[in-house]
């Protein structure tokens, strides 16, 4: 495995604050990440994987997991994570934007809250197609853009005013459905629902949870 910059990513204070967020939503978005993860097998890459909320929930099919994340603070919880693993967990460093992995190395890859704050969707999914088997999965399960005309407008300034500012680089109007069809992938199931299901709707409520392929010789889009 190539080796990668320690540190491409540094939000320590929003990585805190990320932190203790995910563990009090885990109740309501446990069960999003077994449908997210199920049936997986064999050698998987989870591409931004925060502070590990994912591993524990890994089937006992998976034969190991190499983790990628950039920011400090979140890779060290992501290591802690790791320790508790029921499947071997490998967390390193380095960027969505330049996987520091060998090609085709991989029999599934997952993102998970993490198309909405890479720096460059298009690379970063480019460099997820790169590291997959040909007919390899993608699993996704992603926030974007959503609502009505007038949340989609919200959406939009707050993208290019606060809210990557506030948020560690996170952007609310993104498209990642169609990111994913855009870098070459075959999105084979797509399920929308909100988050939180009840209550008012966020600019973060609008969420994707599915499976895409990566084309394999000869196929469509290859």
């Amino acid at each position: 495995m190539a080796r990668a910059a320690k540190d491409a990513v540094h939000h320590p204070v929003f990585a805190r604050f990320y932190a203790k967020l995910s563990v009090s939503a885990e109740p309501r978005i446990g069960p999003v990440r077994d449908e997210l993860l199920a049936g997986l097998s064999g050698r998987v890459i989870e591409v931004g994987a925060g502070n590990g909320l994912n591993f524990a929930r890994y089937p006992s099919t998976v034969a190991e997991v190499v983790a990628i994340e950039p920011e400090r603070s979140l890779r060290q919880l992501a290591r802690d994570s790791a320790l508790r693993a029921e499947v071997p967990v490998d967390v390193v460093p380095g960027a969505a934007e330049a996987l520091p992995v060998k090609s085709e190395a991989f029999d599934a890859a997952v993102v998970s809250l993490v198309l909405c704050s890479v720096r460059d969707v298009g690379r970063a999914l480019s460099e997820v197609r790169r590291v997959l088997r040909p007919g390899g999965e993608l699993r996704f399960f992603e926030h974007g853009r959503g609502g009505g005309s007038a949340m989609r407008t919200a959406q939009r300034a707050l993208d290019r005013t606060v809210w990557p500012l506030l948020f560690g680089g996170c952007h609310v109007s993104r498209d990642p459905v169609g990111a994913i069809r855009a870098a070459g992938f075959e999105v084979e199931e797509v399920r929308e629902l909100l988050m939180p299901e009840t209550g008012p709707r966020l600019p973060t409520s609008y969420c994707v949870v599915g499976r895409a392929l990566r084309p394999g010789p000869g196929d469509a889009g290859n």
